[in-house]
């Protein structure tokens, strides 16, 4: 069985293009393009399936066209729209050498300061100029580089300086 904690999410299926079975993806990281993947993981009915993928083809910087094997016409393709695509963290290259943010999902916040458990990132803001991890308790602080100390990836945690005041609001 597929667990999140072990996949991160990077992006949704679109709808169908075309009558053979392709689907749009829109996708915030590219590391299916990167990775020795062959198969993507989608969200069906709250449950992490594989889908191994036919052949892909890029329409712009963040959405490609996608194949997927045993799905061959528009009526299968139609039923996975709207599905999360999430990607597995054993098959991220070892050479991004930095996570994408979109990986950081499911990582713990430590204060740096006493390291103090914050609380874990549910989500990643980029909507605005600032990027913001939102908490799963629905707090926001800033993904700042200047706040953050480290990131292990190996724990799933980053250590911030949190400015003095910014947990209370």
């Amino acid at each position: 069985m597929i667990r999140k904690e072990d996949c991160y999410k990077i992006g949704r299926l679109g709808k169908a293009h075309g009558v053979k079975g392709e689907v749009t993806f829109q996708f915030t990281d590219d590391v299916f393009d990167r990775a020795d993947a062959d198969y993507l993981v989608l969200e069906v009915d709250g449950i992490l399936v594989p889908f191994f993928m036919e052949e892909y083809r890029f329409r712009s910087d963040s959405v490609a066209l996608v194949k997927f094997c045993d799905v061959d016409t528009q009526q299968r393709a139609a039923e996975l729209t709207n599905s999360d695509v999430w990607f597995p963290r054993s098959l991220t290259p070892e050479e991004d050498q930095f996570p994408s943010l979109s990986s950081l999902v499911g990582f713990d916040i430590v204060e740096a300061k006493g390291a103090a458990a914050v609380g874990r990132i549910a989500d990643i803001d980029d909507t605005t100029a600032n990027l913001l991890f939102c908490l799963e308790d629905g707090r926001l602080i800033p993904a700042n580089d200047e706040l953050i100390t480290s990131i292990d990836v190996a724990q799933k945690k980053i250590v911030m300086h949190i400015p003095e005041g910014l947990l209370d609001i």
